[in-house]
């Protein structure tokens, strides 16, 4: 296929989604897009580039509509917002155009491991199909790769403390000699939250760049070289909306460049984008320093100061608020505002002896500046840890009433744009501030750059309008369009709703949900995905299941979330064929289960947010103070979304048949019930038990 040059916008405006307009007297370049616009059409068409290359290619009207509209979407430099129904295959759809249009391309995908999906594969097979000679990379964060440095210096400290960590650290040694990427990805001996791996890679705050004895061998440096002179690079939503929120040299020097910027999983932008244009520390963070500071201080400038006494003293201040906040009714897994935290005064207190400490820290390290490059990049590090937690100091102060009180006192016409929380956890604490407004700062950056922008998922819309997306994304102005799946869903799903339905408030509801899926487990022959909305769910209903099973008379092999990686509970539960996969939130999205392997989804719940988490009470609080409904503008579009995601682990392909049941009594009895149902794809549906399990026994036929 020839590539069109990056096409510039005509003068006038036109709907994107239709055709590129003729003029009377059409430039070379406008012929070049209507060209490149036509072979993208061809390329889907039955015996088309795509069908003559890729095997199991079924040309949908549907893929070859997503893809022009993308097309012209690039050829006008606007902005797509496309939701394309599971089976549309979207990637093709927009990888097409995009090569065929010309110019730099971006594509951030939602997770890294559709990020390797999309260049690994997905690439690879449109560009041999369209015949494209273009260059392609690769690019993660910083903290995906080897470095180099932070290796080798672990590795002649010889400090580490367990047996696992110096296995570990040879199996990477070994992988830093023979690795072209140094991508941990490609190291499955390692598991990915392995200790050591905090040890051998690098962050923002710790990287030395330029000064780095191995600058020129850097891994990150090469991936970003590649980026740079690459045609198509492929990146993930927390890379890209780090380098937009901190303004970092991953992407910046090329997402000007870039004519066209793909958002695929766009659905996940507004919650991944609150957390990265927010700000934050943590006592891990200050863990690290610690660490480093003893190592690098004792090393390279035992003489300098006493760097034992300080960290020690850093160390102190953490353990005691930790423990103040435990003091202060907190517990692990616990997040919460601070205007609802006791103890301020404490926690103040704790927050003015740590900044002392750090300031001491930081004049000592000014003492020292220029003995050597990582002593003084360690200096802006304790820098900013002291600028931030001064500023949570302050923040405390400012809240001059009791907690007790806070709600009836302030006033509730204020409307705040930012709320700060803690989150605590089993050793550690978290302090985030969190914007209320994420879509305002995402707009901002949009207005900015001008390209073409495709955001698109098979989850954007709430009963098929895209109003609260594109509220919460700030691209109110955004060309949007819809493709159904062209999946049989009412000949291929049964919605299974049980009469009577248990109420999620009844205390015992994780028993009747294993009570009441049991049957339909017996006659799927295991083959179920439970999903459930909370993690303290998982255990509640695994073990009321083992409790059927043991009962029954009946092994089936039930994978539990948390006794393995997901990874590793996925492939067993497909080589299992009969298994039960009891999991919670990370398991309703991002897995593609094909075949009878997985014939029942059972969902326990609507997936509302807590309404007591600090971002949410504080979303809600400052819509209600704009005269806005929160529950319809937020916490109804929230779950309708992650609920469709788990609604999409059942029907993949045109062959797959299943069983959806949902055991949420407000899907009947609440008004927007109606709605939930209206977004879900169009299944048979049922409450007759004998019905759901008769529609395993015509499956089994």
């Amino acid at each position: 296929m020839t590539r069109a040059a990056p096409a510039t916008p005509p003068a006038g405006g036109r709907d994107p989604r239709s055709p590129i307009s003729r003029p009377a007297q059409e430039s070379r370049d406008e012929l070049a897009v209507r060209s490149a616009r036509a072979q993208v059409a061809a390329a889907f068409a039955p015996g088309g580039a795509l069908a003559g290359a890729i095997c199991g290619f079924a040309p949908r009207d549907s893929q070859r509509d997503l893809a022009l509209a993308v097309f012209d979407t690039i050829a006008e430099r606007g902005t797509l917002v496309a939701e394309a129904g599971t089976g549309t295959g979207k990637t093709f759809a927009y990888l097409v155009p995009a090569l065929a249009a010309g110019g730099k391309v971006l594509i951030s995908t939602g997770t890294k491991a559709l990020q390797d999906q999309v260049f690994g594969k997905d690439l690879a097979a449109v560009c041999a199909a369209l015949g494209s000679n273009v260059e392609l990379a690769l690019l993660k964060g910083r903290q995906n790769y080897v470095c180099l440095h932070r290796m080798a210096r672990t590795e002649a400290e010889g400090m580490l403390v367990s047996r696992q960590d110096v296995q570990h650290l040879r199996s990477i040694v070994k992988f830093a000699q023979t690795t072209g990427s140094g991508d941990r990805a490609e190291l499955s001996s390692v598991p990915e939250n392995a200790p050591i791996w905090l040890a051998v890679t690098s962050t923002r705050e710790n990287c030395l760049g330029q000064e780095c004895p191995r600058f020129d061998d850097c891994f990150v440096m090469k991936a970003r070289r590649n980026a740079l002179a690459a045609d198509v690079v492929v990146v993930n939503h927390h890379l890209f909306l780090a380098d937009l929120a901190l303004r970092d040299d991953a992407v910046r020097d090329f997402l000007p460049t870039a004519d066209t910027v793909i958002l695929d999983e766009a659905h996940q932008l507004p919650k991944i984008a609150a957390d990265f244009f927010g700000s934050g520390w943590s006592l891990a963070q200050l863990a690290d320093l610690v660490r480093d500071v003893r190592a690098i201080g004792l090393a390279r400038a035992p003489d300098g100061a006493s760097w034992v006494t300080l960290t020690q003293a850093i160390e102190a201040v953490a353990r005691e608020l930790r423990l103040v906040l435990a003091e202060a009714g907190m517990r692990p897994g616990q997040r919460m505002a601070i205007d609802r935290i006791g103890e301020r005064a404490r926690l103040v207190q704790q927050l003015d002896a740590l900044v002392a400490a750090l300031v001491a820290l930081n004049g000592a390290l000014k003492a020292n500046s220029d003995r050597d490059p990582e002593l003084d990049a360690l200096l802006p590090r304790t820098d900013a840890l002291r600028a931030q937690v001064a500023a949570w100091a302050d923040s405390l102060r400012a809240l001059a009433v009791p907690a007790a009180v806070d709600d009836a006192a302030r006033n509730e016409s204020e409307v705040d744009d930012t709320v700060r929380w803690i989150a605590l956890s089993q050793y550690g604490a978290q302090f985030q501030a969190t914007p209320l407004a994420p879509g305002e700062s995402f707009a901002r950056v949009r207005e900015q750059q001008p390209q073409a922008w495709i955001l698109t998922s098979a989850t954007l819309t709430l009963a098929n309008r895209f109003d609260a997306f594109l509220a919460e994304i700030g691209l109110p102005d955004a060309t949007t369009q819809r493709w159904d799946s062209p999946f049989d869903f009412p000949q291929q799903g049964l919605l299974y709703l049980p009469q009577p339905m248990p109420s999620p408030l009844a205390p015992d509801f994780a028993e009747q949900v294993a009570a009441l899926a049991w049957p339909l487990i017996e006659a799927s022959h295991g083959r179920a995905f439970m999903l459930c909305s909370t993690l303290r769910a998982v255990d509640r209903v695994a073990e009321a299941l083992q409790r059927q099973m043991r009962h029954a008379g009946i092994e089936l092999p039930l994978l539990v979330q948390g006794t393995s990686t997901r990874p590793a509970l996925l492939d067993e539960f497909r080589r299992a064929g009969n298994a039960v996969l009891v999991g919670s939130v990370s398991f309703w999205e991002g897995i593609d289960v094909r075949g009878e392997a997985l014939s029942l989804v059972v969902i326990d719940k609507l997936p509302f947010a807590p309404p007591d988490d600090p971002v949410v009470e504080a979303r809600l609080k400052r819509l209600r103070a704009l005269g806005r409904n929160g529950f319809t503008e937020y916490q109804l579009p929230q779950a309708v979304t992650l609920l469709k995601q788990g609604v999409g682990r059942l029907i993949r392909d045109e062959r797959d048949r299943g069983v959806l049941m949902i055991l949420d009594d407000r899907l009947l009895t609440k008004s927007y019930g109606k709605t939930v149902l209206a977004s879900l794809p169009p299944f048979s549906r049922t409450r007759s038990l004998e019905e759901a399990c008769d529609f395993f026994r015509v499956i089994d036929e």
